[in-house]
């Protein structure tokens, strides 16, 4: 697990300027219930979240707290049924995602909005080779001819720091380590160049060096493509060096919100102070 500074996060000198008023993603009053045999699971309630061009949000919180269900909602991935999108908006560049069709959402699906989930075994391909997986996105929203498609996917394994493209291009998934794999995704979600990325908890299943590795690259790729990112997770430390603004979630609520630095020196909600406090820290002698 990535060490944990809550009390350390980047300098507001260092965060991205204020919140728009138009933000790039603008989630409003979003309520996600889950509808059982036996009961209706009310998963997400109320949520307000937005992000502006070039900025990072983190939303975090205890698991179950309704984060991923949330991010899943943004490009409708949540499985309906049983999911059923109950209030809200999800605005992305000012249309509603929660009511656009099929063909408009498949548009926005990876061109605008991209996702980056934990486990990339379960989102790759076992059966297909991880370059034309990274190239697919390209033929699919930009129509690129094969062989573009190709030479870009390449480029865009080689930005992500996976060693030897021309080899890795041709293996199977469970041909990679799992810091591999994850880059892989990483590249097959920014090859389109989408304004939004959305990674769910993507370290986890990562020993601690890999994920400062993974952790480093996303942010190096944020800088340089000016992408708004919406980072998933329970790790606080993460938030402290990455993000520009925090989103506190409980039981399916946004309980606080606003500047990492502001939220971690002077936590406004009493869940948010039991959260830090509960974090592990190196005691230095």
């Amino acid at each position: 697990m990535t060490q944990p500074r809550p009390n350390t996060p980047r300098s507001p000198a260092a965060s991205a300027p204020p919140e728009q008023p138009d933000p790039l993603l603008d989630i409003r009053g979003l309520s996600v219930d889950f509808v059982l045999e036996s009961s209706v699971v009310h998963a997400v309630r109320g949520v307000d979240l937005r992000v502006g061009e070039g900025e990072t949000l983190a939303v975090v919180g205890e698991s179950g707290s309704g984060k991923s269900a949330t991010a899943l909602s943004v490009l409708r991935l949540n499985p309906q049924p049983p999911c059923v999108y109950a209030a809200g908006e999800i605005r992305f560049d000012g249309q509603d995602l929660l009511r656009a069709g099929e063909r408009e959402l498949g548009r926005v699906r990876g061109a605008g909005v991209a996702m980056v989930f934990q486990d990339p075994m379960t989102s790759l391909d076992p059966l297909q080779r991880v370059g034309p997986q990274v190239a697919e996105a390209l033929r699919h929203h930009r129509g690129t001819s094969r062989g573009q498609a190709r030479h870009a996917a390449l480029a865009a394994l080689e930005e992500v720091g996976i060693p030897e493209p021309e080899r890795r291009y041709r293996q199977f998934p469970h041909e990679l380590s799992g810091g591999l794999r994850q880059r892989v995704m990483i590249a097959a979600a920014l090859v389109v160049r989408p304004r939004v990325l959305i990674a769910d908890e993507p370290t986890t299943a990562l020993d601690v060096t890999v994920q400062r590795q993974i952790l480093d690259l996303l942010v190096d790729l944020q800088r340089r493509h000016g992408m708004a990112v919406v980072l998933i997770t329970h790790d606080l430390g993460v938030v402290a060096e990455t993000a520009d603004r925090v989103a506190v979630m409980h039981r399916g609520e946004v309980v606080e919100t606003g500047p990492v630095f502001d939220v971690f020196d002077r936590p406004a909600d009493d869940y948010t102070r039991r959260l830090l406090a509960a974090t592990p820290r190196l005691e230095t002698v």
